[in-house]
């Protein structure tokens, strides 16, 4: 099922009075477990904090030529809950006594990409993938300590993912179905290429962590094929048009 922006909008609005993570108790892991983990919670601290004014910028781009005035104000609100993600992982540093990285090599490139980019299409397919990367990294991340705060926090970040993936392949099928046949099967090729890459720039910077939470290489590729697979298909299945029913599960299928 289509939802609407209007319905988006209802629901960020709504997800960001969701409180989550019990900040009454206190970071606790060993220095093994800190040790494996703690540069790519750094970068993804990072990368979550971005002020989204690229992405913003060809939002309202788009939204003009397709006349759908409350799209910006919904992927306004996703920012904001991506914000949120990096304020509470940069709480969890601070607490853990650490610094908060201010420059990672990943985050430049894709930073740097993304500044290049003013396509929604680009820009959409992109979000899906990391998003979709950011899965498995949480659950990963969730699953190498027996730290209640920082599975509060991971169990916070999976719950929105879950619904920034489906927002994001509900614009990426409207985006999709404007296209030809030829078009579209130039655009699943690049789609291709582009999570290729993306996933491999993520193995090579965050196996160590993936790994501490029994992800291996293997796994991770499957995983990440696997929910690929599932937003191409969704490109490809007849869909309802857009609906405004509000619901907000906890958690749940993405599709």
């Amino acid at each position: 099922m289509l939802h609407s922006s209007a319905f988006w909008k209802n629901h960020f609005e709504n997800n960001l009075t969701k409180q989550r993570v019990d900040w009454s108790a206190k970071p606790a892991i060993t220095a093994q477990q800190k040790k494996d983990i703690l540069y790519s919670l750094k970068a993804w601290q990072l990368g979550e904090t971005s002020d989204g004014s690229h992405l913003m910028a060809a939002a309202v781009k788009y939204s003009k030529r397709v006349d759908e005035p409350e799209y910006p104000e919904a992927v306004k609100l996703f920012i904001t809950e991506e914000q949120k993600h990096g304020n509470n992982l940069g709480k969890y540093i601070d607490l853990l006594g650490e610094k908060r990285l201010k420059k990672d090599w990943g985050d430049t490139l894709f930073r740097k990409i993304r500044y290049l980019n003013t396509s929604m299409e680009l820009w959409t397919i992109t979000v899906i993938i990391v998003e979709s990367a950011a899965q498995v990294f949480y659950k990963a991340l969730h699953d190498a300590t027996d730290c209640a705060l920082l599975k509060d926090i991971c169990n916070d970040i999976l719950i929105d993912e879950a619904h920034h993936i489906k927002f994001q392949n509900e614009r990426m099928f409207m985006i999709f179905k404007e296209k030809n046949f030829y078009n579209k099967a130039i655009s699943i090729g690049l789609y291709a290429l582009l999570f290729f890459a993306t996933i491999h720039a993520i193995w090579l910077a965050h196996g160590k962590a993936l790994q501490a939470g029994g992800v291996n290489k293997s796994g991770f590729m499957n995983q990440m094929y696997y929910r690929f697979f599932k937003s191409m298909q969704f490109l490809h299945a007849p869909q309802p048009e857009a609906q405004n029913s509000l619901q907000f599960p906890e958690a749940g299928v993405l599709f």
